[in-house]
Formats: C-alpha cells, structure tokens, sequence
C-alpha cells in the first residue's frame, strides 16, 4: 500500500514537471524561432529596414526608440503600433516614429508567411538591424513574442522616462524593468543618432545653468525660441552634434564637455553615480557598443507575451 502511494506521488510529480517544462519551453524566446515556419523572414525585415535608412538615416534612430518606447509599456509586446493608444502618450505624440517602416516590413513578411511572424519580433529585429545599418552592433534577437490586443496612453505616461527626469529618477525607471544604471546609460547612448525637437530642449538651453556649455546653448538658441507658440517649436537639433548619423561615441565625448542636448542626457555626467561611466564610455567605443548589444537584448527579454497569449496581428496598428 505504502509502495503503491509512492508509485503514484512519484507519477504525480513527474506530470507535474513535463507540464512545468512545457509551461517554460512555450515561454522561452529563441533566435531560431522562425527557422522552420518562416526562414526567410528576416531577411525580409532587414531589407525594409536597409531600404528605409538609406533613405532617411534618421530613420535608424526613430527605430531604435520604438522598440525601446514599446519595450517600457506593457514589455514587448508591440502595443505602442496600435493606434489611440501609446502613440498619444506625452512621450511618443508629435516624436515617436517609424510606424510606416514597420507596417511595411510586416507586410512583406506578410506576403511570404501570412499569420507567422509577430509585429513585436519585427520591432525587436527592426532595432538591430538599424543599427547595423548605421555602423552600430549587430546581437542575437531572441524571437517567438506575440502581439498585445490592448495600449494605454496614461500607462505610458507613467512607464516611460522623460527628458526632463533626474539621475536617480532615470535609474529607477530602468531598475523596475530589471535593468541596471549601466544598462541605462548605454541604452541612452543610442541618442549618439537621431534629433530632438525645439520643445524638449528649451528648458535646458534657456536656464543658464552651470551644466552646460556657453557656445553649445547660443548655437542651439538660434533656431529654438525662447517661448513656446512660436515659429520654430519643432524645430530640430542633432542629439549628437558631431556625428548625428552614425553609431559612435561622440554622444558620450559631448557629454564631457557640457554638450548634452537633454536634460537627461547631461545628467548621466553630472556629479553623479554614472559619470565614470560615461568616461568610460568616452575613451572606448568598443566597450559602448558590446554593452549597448547586452543592454537591447535584456530590454527585448522585457514582459514578453508567448505561448498562446496575446495574438499574432495581421496589420500592426490593429487587433485582429
């Protein structure tokens, strides 16, 4: 009897555990996803993506920060494409970009594996191969996440950081996504490309501080006016003023010198805890780049819908 109990508690838990394991593999991103049900997929993304950023190398950087937009709210689960969500949040409305680029690699992908490849795995890939296409790192894109049916603008609100924020509000913000000071700053080295508008750096280039340098704020003065409503508010300025349209770490030498477009860029080299960082950073473009690879693939690891959770969207700017 006491032989037989045992034969079947030990049943039970060898049940349990194949259901454990199967529970963990559904759940489980892999590079090789695709491999089988659609292995021409990535290449398909990453020839939309060239195409756009040789067009536009803008472009590049508005890709980048989508993925990462997206990747706040909710993890990745491409809710920040649906629309009258995420993109009317105070941080994406008027800034966020690159919807188009993405509804067009998804219809090429749609084209050759209809049903198969999910818009927030296009956003992911899409960040990377980016940032190739500019010079930056390439890293393995870990695959097989499922798209949101729902988006909030005032979660996104909450979630995402803001260039007005402070060092430890910054740290914070990245911290309850499971990244660390240094994951924030060489993420934030992604504004190495890119351009910001009139409206996000007024206050900085206006307040007189002591953190910044006296030439940089005149130079930018010129085409921001000092009140908003006025001709000129979208005005853009290079985040990077010495290579804007290349993956460097010239972002990160403006910084030393009291050049930081924003705010929150000046900050990470401020007084603070992430100044040798950024030192660093500054003195060796090879350590930037391998931690910017690690600090996106973490950031892709973000809340991940798999498994049969979520769907998978036939256009990405609505549910099916």
């Amino acid at each position: 009897m006491r032989n037989s109990f045992i034969s079947h508690a030990s049943t039970a838990t060898v049940v349990f555990l194949l259901l454990l394991l199967s529970t963990t593999c559904k759940a489980h991103l892999s590079s090789t996803f695709y491999d089988q049900n659609c292995p021409n997929g990535l290449s398909t993304i990453r020839n939309a993506i060239r195409t756009a950023v040789s067009r536009e190398r803008r472009m590049a950087a508005s890709l980048i920060r989508l993925h990462f937009h997206d990747c706040f709210v909710q993890g990745c689960d491409a809710s920040i494409l649906l629309e009258d969500g995420e993109r009317n949040a105070v941080q994406n409305k008027g800034s966020a970009r690159g919807y188009e680029v993405i509804d067009s690699a998804k219809a090429q992908v749609e084209k050759i594996c209809p049903g198969v490849v999910s818009c927030a795995d296009i956003l992911a890939v899409a960040a990377r191969d980016a940032s190739v296409a500019v010079g930056g790192p390439s890293w393995s894109v870990k695959l097989g996440r499922r798209d949101s049916t729902t988006a909030s603008s005032s979660l996104a609100e909450q979630e995402l950081p803001r260039f007005t924020d402070g060092l430890d509000s910054l740290i914070s913000h990245f911290a309850t996504k499971g990244l660390s000071a240094r994951d924030m700053v060489a993420l934030s080295g992604s504004h190495t490309l890119g351009q910001a508008q009139c409206s996000s750096f007024r206050g900085r280039i206006y307040n007189n501080a002591s953190d910044i340098d006296v030439g940089f704020a005149s130079t930018r003065k010129r085409r921001c006016p000092a009140t908003t409503g006025k001709p000129g508010d979208s005005n853009l300025a290079p985040l990077d003023l010495v290579t804007p349209n290349s993956f460097d770490n010239n972002y990160f030498k403006n910084l030393l010198q009291k050049k930081g477009l924003l705010q929150s860029d000046q900050i990470l080299f401020s007084g603070g805890s992430t100044d040798s960082i950024v030192s660093e950073y500054s003195r060796s473009p090879a350590t930037f780049k391998s931690d910017f690879a690690s600090a996106m693939i973490k950031m892709g690891d973000i809340g991940p819908l798999t498994g049969s959770a979520g769907q998978i969207r036939r256009i990405c700017s609505a549910v099916n």
